[in-house]
């Protein structure tokens, strides 16, 4: 079974973009896989729906929390890294797709080979093998 991480930018599309990252992740996947997040995105889900300035930012990240409790993602540890490090070292470790909106991130997984789910013209998600 493969792990599919989920990146904290891409916990925000559902309220941001009114795409079901879900349904859209069981479609273009071609195998079984769980859905994983780094507890350091929750973290970061926290700390936005807290802090942030715009009620739209705060209700999107309120929303990503609440679909990691609801469909039982998997959390992960990631120790003291930053999210993109953490998840470049878990890839490294085994077998994994990344669904991430960051462009960097996106280049880096490219390099070492790694597939990513990404949204494509705000309205589906997109597999993109390596």
């Amino acid at each position: 079974m493969i792990q599919v991480i989920l990146d904290t930018n891409f916990l925000l599309i559902p309220a941001q973009f009114s795409v079901d990252i879900f349904s859209e992740i069981d479609r273009i996947m071609n195998q079984k896989y769980e859905l994983c997040v780094l507890e350091k995105s929750l973290d970061e889900l926290k700390r936005v729906a807290e802090t942030a300035e715009s009620g739209k930012d705060k209700r999107a990240a309120m929303l990503g929390i609440a679909f990691v409790a609801a469909k039982k993602i998997k959390p992960l540890k990631a120790g003291d890294k930053y999210v993109d490090e953490a998840i470049l070292e878990l890839v490294e470790r085994g077998k994994h797709i990344v669904a991430t909106q960051d462009m960097e991130l996106k280049r880096k997984l490219k390099e070492k080979g790694i597939s990513v789910i990404t949204m494509r013209k705000q309205d589906h998600l997109m597999r993109v093998d390596a």
